[in-house]
């Protein structure tokens, strides 16, 4: 009875640690799933910004507003395109890793713009803007060589696998084009016919053969 009792506790036990185990990644995965719908939302309506300062800003501010959007847009779509095609291909790693170092150069960029964007001395914008524009241009190259290459890569790889299913159904509909008639048996001899022992054979061919015998 105590070993029973002990059973159902142990049991209880486990379902409730599993329960908890259970909340806690839900939780977790549900944590993760806000912070990076708010990371988005918050792009989205910075980038909106962006691009309207771009325009309503003529002069240095306006210009600032221009890096800090090719900036962010190059890189994110980068980040887009990598990260969605290393799951699938693990030889995307290395440039993962290389778009993570590039990353925290166009973070530390666009803080810098950012903070520019507020300097009330126009002449000193004015003077760094081929500077900043010269690093923006050359974190945006990388990232658009990334994303190209990893583009190129997963174009090879369909047009590779593409082709090869075209000739695997070449193959398989020649192979269902290919048939032949089922081969009919051969005649064998004619088997003549088994005649009992003791039976009489009728004759009919010879003459006079089945008419009664002449009185003599």
């Amino acid at each position: 009875m105590d070993v029973a009792v002990a059973v159902i506790l142990l049991l209880f036990a486990s379902f409730v640690a599993l329960g908890v185990v259970a909340a806690v990644k839900t939780a977790r995965a549900v944590k993760r799933g806000v912070e990076r719908t708010s990371i988005e939302a918050r792009r989205v309506v910075e980038d909106t910004g962006l691009k309207a300062r771009r325009y309503s800003r003529p002069g240095p501010a306006g210009k600032l507003a221009e890096l800090r959007l090719a900036l962010r847009t190059s890189v994110a779509s980068t980040g887009e395109a990598l990260e969605g095609q290393a799951a699938v291909d693990p030889s995307l790693s290395e440039a993962v890793a290389l778009l993570s170092r590039l990353r925290s150069h166009a973070q530390e960029l666009d803080a810098e713009l950012r903070l520019l964007e507020r300097e009330p001395d126009r002449a000193r914008i004015a003077a760094r803007i081929g500077e900043l524009e010269e690093r923006t241009r050359r974190i945006t190259h990388s990232a658009d060589s990334l994303r190209w290459a990893a583009q190129d890569r997963a174009r090879r790889f369909a047009d590779d696998d593409l082709a090869a299913l075209g000739r695997d159904i070449d193959l398989e509909a020649g192979a269902l084009r290919h048939w032949a008639p089922a081969a009919l048996p051969e005649p064998g001899p004619v088997p003549e016919p088994h005649i009992q022992p003791g039976t009489r054979r009728e004759r009919t061919s010879e003459p006079g053969a089945g008419q009664p015998p002449k009185a003599l």
